[in-house]
This record gives C-alpha cells, sequence and structure tokens, in this order.
C-alpha cells in the first residue's frame, strides 16, 4: 500500500487520520459500493462494527460523499462525448455567475472546469448525437457570450474511473 500510514484530512478546522484500514475501506467502496457491510469487513479483515464505524466517520468527515450508480451512456443512447473548449473575455462577477447557472441547468455537462493558461474553462458534454450537440451549443451562447468555442469529439473513450489512487 503507498502513502503514508496516516494522512490527516482536514475536517472544519480538525484533521481525521486516515489509516491503511480506511484507504481499504475506501478502496472497497470505490470498486462497488452496493457490496454489503458483511463484504467490505472481510475484504479489509475486520468485523462489520468497526467497519461501519469508520464508514459512518469517514462520511461525517465528508471524505465519503452521496453514493450513486454508474449507467452505460451508450447502451442509453449517448454515443457523443464532446470536449468543449472556451475562451471568454469576460471575468465579471454577473458574466460568471450566468456561465454557472447555464452550465448547471443542463444535464449534458459532465464536467466542468475553470483552467489556467489560454483556454478559460473546458466542458465534458454526453449528448446523443452531433445535432443534440449544436442545439446545447446554441443554447448556451443564447445565455452567455463567449469569445471562441472549439468542441472536440471524442473518438474512443480510452479509460474512464472515478476512483482515486489511494
Amino acid at each position: 500500500m503507498s502513502g503514508p500510514a496516516f494522512a490527516d484530512v482536514p475536517e472544519g478546522g480538525n484533521a481525521v487520520k486516515i489509516d491503511a484500514t480506511d484507504r481499504k475501506i475506501l478502496s472497497e467502496l470505490q470498486r462497488d459500493a452496493a457490496q454489503s457491510l458483511d463484504e467490505i469487513a472481510k475484504a479489509v479483515g475486520s468485523s462489520k462494527t468497526p467497519v461501519w464505524n469508520r464508514i459512518r466517520k469517514m462520511r461525517e468527515a465528508g471524505i465519503i460523499g452521496a453514493q450513486t450508480v454508474v449507467l452505460d451512456a451508450e447502451a442509453l443512447g449517448f454515443e457523443a462525448t464532446f470536449f468543449v473548449l472556451i475562451r471568454t473575455s469576460e471575468h465579471e462577477a454577473d458574466w460568471q455567475r450566468r456561465f454557472l447557472h447555464a452550465l448547471q441547468a443542463r444535464p449534458e455537462v459532465q464536467e466542468a472546469h475553470r483552467l489556467a493558461g489560454d483556454i478559460d474553462y473546458i466542458l465534458k458534454v454526453r449528448v446523443k448525437n452531433a445535432r443534440a450537440y449544436d442545439a446545447f451549443y446554441q443554447a448556451l451562447i443564447s445565455e452567455v457570450k463567449v469569445h471562441n468555442v472549439t468542441a472536440l469529439l471524442s473518438m474512443e473513450q480510452i479509460k474512464e474511473t472515478t476512483a482515486l489512487p489511494l
């Protein structure tokens, strides 16, 4: 197992200690959060009650967030992933507020990042096809002014994970 035996994770000004057992629990949850407490305890070499207490403590500390399921986008007809590079000459608080609202209102936007460098923002947009992307693009630019937009179509997803390297 890599990393220090203990890591400090901030918790509202305090630090929560994460040890090797916590890392094993987190790895198991990342692998399959639907597995039973018995299965997790067995995998980490512990019993249910201590594992449950550790999970509860990590939830309270904000280390473990919402649990969800991963859907197969292509099986549901969402066959196109675009990475959208946005440059803007607008940096005022009102523009940023409207831009953030526009992104949050669109379920097609799976990720949005503000960047350092020549590009101001990058979006990961999942849609059914190019026509659906164009509708997304037209709606976005009707709400907020952008200087330049470049859309890159992903030809193949090579790797995807939400797991952190614990």
